[in-house]
């Protein structure tokens, strides 16, 4: 099993140097114990998935969808109406990306299936008291669960390639893992790993299905994964940018003040999350121009939320994908609730010293496309 020893020792030794914090022994004991036996842990795993599965040898990844887009751009809305189309896709439950191999999804699958069948399902409830207890205080930022689809990047992880670090320490600055399109040395085997964990993803559900991923972060991976699933199809999500770049922005920064760490601390990293932002936008839609044989659509948040139902076909349609007379029925169904989709999540470009005429200016060519107000509108407007 791949995993970033250079990124682990950077943090490592980051962490190492943070004398004066509370949390460093903690932390030090995560990445110097657990860290290195959870990855001989794993690793034994990945290997015997082959020789316990010989299906996987076999096992293929055929024209994939991707949805990427600036975060709280209708990303998880979108991926949550399409997995919701019976049994056409495969994709990644939360409680999943922690255990990257095949045979441990099997053993707590069947552990799981004890539990219900022949025990009334007492650690089911334990769980999900601990699962309400855990996210429900963040729920109305965003919907997380263990049972719930996720971002599949988490699920690698277990290879030391995710924000997580970054989200418990300010190191946004440091360990980029927006960029791989532009990291050569580190893209390949970066996707080579991804796409073994799509692999057992796959067989994990049947290994026919489509597998569908939502991913902000992996709107600087696009160029990549074209290359290592040369039939994937693309869903860009596209919001004005005055909406969800400060409200990412509060939610990072609320995660990093709630670990306790000062302004100065994690500014680097924040000014680090707001150029990312910029290049969110940017990057999807430079590739995806240098790839038109690629299936792809743009996706704009205000039809996504206003007529969910045409929105979901209109993407269908670009990606070649059947409609069928089911799904076709629950939309229906869902268009009125999801119409009412917002957030509660409050923001403020002020919090940020991040003024509207910068977000115009980084973001220009898309203001006449998308048609976002401009600040001279709003301020003619007044």
């Amino acid at each position: 099993m791949y995993f970033d020893f250079d990124y682990y020792w950077q943090v490592v030794r980051h962490v190492w140097g943070l004398k004066g914090w509370r949390g460093r022994n903690n932390m030090l004991l995560r990445l110097l114990v657990i860290t290195p036996v959870l990855l001989v842990i794993n690793s034994l795993c990945f290997l015997l998935d082959y020789v316990l599965f010989p299906a996987l040898w076999r096992q293929q990844v055929r024209q994939p969808v991707f949805i990427v887009g600036h975060a709280r751009s209708g990303t998880t809305l979108m991926h949550r109406l399409m997995t919701a189309d019976g049994d056409k896709f495969s994709y990644f439950l939360y409680w999943e990306m922690f255990f990257p191999s095949l045979l441990q999804k099997k053993i707590i699958r069947g552990l799981g299936w004890i539990d219900q069948q022949l025990l009334g399902g007492p650690i089911k409830r334990a769980l999900v008291r601990w699962d309400n207890k855990t996210f429900g205080p963040y729920r109305h930022m965003h919907h997380m669960s263990l049972w719930n689809s996720e971002e599949d990047q988490f699920a690698m992880q277990a290879a030391f390639v995710t924000q997580q670090w970054s989200l418990d320490i300010p190191l946004m600055d440091k360990l980029d893992i927006f960029h791989v399109d532009q990291m050569l040395h580190k893209r390949q085997r970066w996707l080579r790993h991804y796409k073994e964990l799509v692999k057992r993803q796959l067989l994990l559900n049947g290994g026919d299905k489509i597998h569908l991923s939502k991913n902000p972060v992996m709107s600087g991976w696009v160029e990549s994964i074209i290359e290592t699933f040369p039939d994937a199809r693309i869903v860009v999500m596209m919001r004005d940018p005055k909406q969800c770049i400060p409200s990412v922005l509060k939610l990072v920064e609320s995660t990093w003040k709630g670990k306790r760490w000062s302004k100065a601390q994690y500014q680097l990293s924040l000014d680090a999350l707001q150029a990312i932002s910029f290049d969110t936008f940017k990057l999807p839609r430079k590739v995806l121009a240098d790839h038109p044989q690629t299936p792809q659509c743009v996706v704009d948040y205000r039809q996504l939320t206003s007529d969910p139902k045409s929105c979901v076909e209109s993407v269908y349609a670009a990606l070649n994908i059947e409609l069928s007379a089911s799904f076709d029925r629950y939309l229906t169904a869902q268009a009125e609730k999801e119409k009412s989709h917002h957030s509660k999540f409050e923001y403020s470009l002020g919090e940020y010293d991040l003024d509207e005429q910068l977000i115009e200016q980084e973001l220009a060519e898309f203001y006449p496309i998308y048609q976002w107000p401009r600040e001279h509108e709003t301020v003619d407007e007044e």
